[in-house]
This record gives structure tokens, C-alpha cells and sequence, in this order.
């Protein structure tokens, strides 16, 4: 595969069940990021949707559906393009799958979600945990 100057885009799994979030710990921050969802290049041929049920399989074992897009945008701290996908949990219990890349996997409740993300969620993310998650 030749390299290009264009990076792939980026498709997040937003993915709750019980009452938190699923978001990992990377072993090598990019930029400010440390904690995030469910992550990673959308493949070619690949929808955002698809690349967030992928990516959920590969870093945490887990098995979801895609439920709805709920945004895409440029990341203001990494500059690469993101999609953000609701997903609902099908089976399986979170591990670390990835063990190169992630450090941690945890189910975080609406109300430790600034403590993993100081700078904040992109809005319709944060709309959708705030309307689905109880603090």
C-alpha cells in the first residue's frame, strides 16, 4: 500500500449499556487525547457505521450494531475527520483487545465522562450521552 498525504477518516463507537459508556485508554496519547470511544481508520469500501462496529470487535471484544450516525466533523486537537456512530451492545465483555494500542477499557458513567475528557465531547455526542445516560 502506497502512503498518501490524505489520512484516512476516523469512525468512533459511541457504545452504552446499563447505564455508562464504553471509552478506552490508549498507550500513546494523539495530541491531548488519552480517553476515547471506540476508534479507528475506516477501511476502504467501508462505511463510518461499519468501521465503528469493526473497530468495537478489534479493541474491545465486543459485538454492537450500528444504531445511528450522530455526526461527523474535523477533530479540533487532531485534525483528522471523525464520524461518531451510536451503537447498542449485542454480546460479549469488554477487554483490552488490542494490547499494542490500549491500555485500559471502562465503562464510565455519564458524570466521569469530563474526567476522562476535559476539553469536552463534539455536541451531538454529548446530546446524545446527555439524553441516554442518567448522572
Amino acid at each position: 500500500m502506497t502512503e498518501t498525504t490524505d489520512q484516512p477518516g476516523i469512525s468512533a463507537a459511541i457504545i452504552v449499556a446499563n447505564g455508562r459508556v464504553l471509552m478506552i485508554k490508549r498507550r500513546v496519547k494523539e495530541g491531548e487525547l488519552s480517553w476515547q470511544f471506540p476508534a479507528g481508520g475506516i477501511e476502504h469500501g467501508e462505511s463510518p457505521e461499519e468501521a465503528a462496529v469493526r473497530e468495537t470487535l478489534e479493541e474491545t471484544g465486543l459485538t454492537v450494531e450500528a444504531v445511528k450516525l450522530l455526526g461527523e466533523r474535523v477533530h479540533p486537537k487532531t485534525g483528522r475527520s471523525m464520524s461518531y456512530t451510536a451503537c447498542s451492545l449485542i454480546e460479549g465483555v469488554a477487554i483490552v483487545g488490542d494490547t499494542e494500542e490500549i491500555a485500559e477499557v471502562e465503562w464510565v458513567s455519564h458524570g466521569e465522562i469530563p474526567e476522562r475528557v476535559p476539553y469536552g465531547l463534539f455536541e451531538p455526542v454529548q446530546e446524545y450521552l446527555d439524553g441516554i445516560l442518567v448522572s
